[in-house]
């Protein structure tokens, strides 16, 4: 199998064979002060621990289940805050796009554009990503099997765009519910471009309190230690400094607090099967 090497930044690079990656932030920029601090905070301990960090957040929530759910400050006030953490912390960073005319805006920022799962199959907003030439990482739709990521695979490659990854964040099973087929990760990792597991959307419970998601994040650590001990190239996790606060994913969010922990071990795991 051909393990490609997907370069983000100067320093780091995202491949099935290389040392795990983190990914990792608030799923939704609630403020500059709030991304800033987390930001810093996350740095630090992903640099002691010594594994590659890419930040990550949201400008915009499209897909909340309620109307009156916080959606987050946009996409001109978020970029502008993504620049900034770029600039003070000389993080790589990534957030998702939800249309086609997010994805250049998006790309002047942004080193990786994350299309989201709901919108996996969107051959247009996956064209315009491609187009864009940065890093696009796809995440699998809950209602998608492995094996059908080989065509969105081929949708990007179509428009120019081989800097590819893909994440698993589980699949949909019964109401409100998610699964993960660890089988997937090795299916997908066949494709030859790094696979990424989110560790926190896994463990979601979509819609399950009515009008807005729930989640146990008490399954978080297990199966990151689970997806690192098969080998992936980075590990996708929302944390948030009190995460029964946060505005968007709190119930599946990581505490701040249990992060370091969580990376320890994963990282022990990856450097045992790779």
């Amino acid at each position: 199998m051909n393990n490609k090497k997907i370069k983000i930044s100067k320093t780091i690079a995202l491949s099935n064979d290389l040392p795990l990656a983190v990914i990792a932030g608030p799923c939704v920029i609630e403020s500059e002060r709030c991304a800033l601090l987390l930001a810093e905070k996350l740095a630090k301990i992903t640099e002691a621990l010594k594994v590659p960090f890419i930040f990550k957040a949201s400008y915009d929530k499209a897909n909340r289940s309620s109307i009156d759910s916080y959606r987050g400050l946009g996409i001109d006030k978020g970029l502008k805050i993504l620049a900034k953490i770029k600039k003070d912390f000389g993080l790589a960073v990534l957030t998702d796009v939800h249309n086609e005319q997010q994805a250049a805006d998006a790309a002047q920022v942004a080193d990786i554009i994350q299309i989201p799962a709901f919108l996996s199959r969107q051959t247009d907003l996956i064209r315009a990503c491609a187009e864009t030439g940065k890093p696009v990482n796809i995440k699998k739709g809950q209602f998608l099997a492995p094996q059908d990521m080989l065509n969105v695979i081929k949708k990007c490659e179509y428009y120019g765009n081989k800097n590819i990854s893909l994440t698993e964040r589980g699949a949909s099973f019964g109401y409100h519910n998610l699964v993960v087929d660890f089988r997937g990760i090795e299916i997908m990792k066949r494709f030859g471009y790094p696979v990424i597991f989110d560790a926190t959307h896994s463990v979601q419970l979509p819609g399950g309190a009515g009008n807005k998601s729930s989640g146990d994040r008490e399954f978080v650590l297990p199966l990151a230690k689970a997806a690192s001990a098969i080998g992936v190239a980075a590990l996708f996790l929302e944390v948030h400094e009190n995460p029964d606060k946060a505005l968007s994913d709190g119930a599946n969010s990581v505490n701040l607090k249990d992060f370091k922990n969580i990376i320890e071990l994963a990282k022990a795991f990856d450097e045992v099967i790779k």
